[in-house]
């Protein structure tokens, strides 16, 4: 049994050239005809800047945000933690006063 499918130019230059297209298939209601819909897959393209690797994480700079992430041993007791991650997050905002220093220049 033979039937066709449509399919985009898009998606068939794809093919052609040995790469993979994922999509859904359905029969259309109107025509009753089956269509193919390549996936509109899109890359992430835009990766945070690092502005400083801390000890225990690090501070970067998205498009829209600042990125604070810290992550210390439980077993070193609450008061060690708390020194610690006040430490780096004292470190970040440094930095943080560095790069915007940095900017207006």
């Amino acid at each position: 049994m033979k039937k066709y499918i449509e399919i985009s130019e898009e998606a068939l230059k794809s093919l052609e050239s040995g790469k993979y297209v994922e999509g859904s298939l359905h029969k259309c209601n109107k025509t009753g005809k089956i269509v193919f819909n390549a996936y509109n897959r899109l890359s992430r393209k835009k990766k945070d800047r690092i502005i400083r690797q801390l000890e225990n994480g690090w501070l970067k700079e998205s498009a829209t945000r600042i990125k604070f992430y810290n992550s210390v041993k439980k077993e070193l007791g609450f008061r060690l933690v708390n020194v610690a991650m006040h430490r780096d997050l004292k470190d970040a905002m440094g930095a943080l006063e560095v790069e915007e220093l940095l900017d207006r220049i």
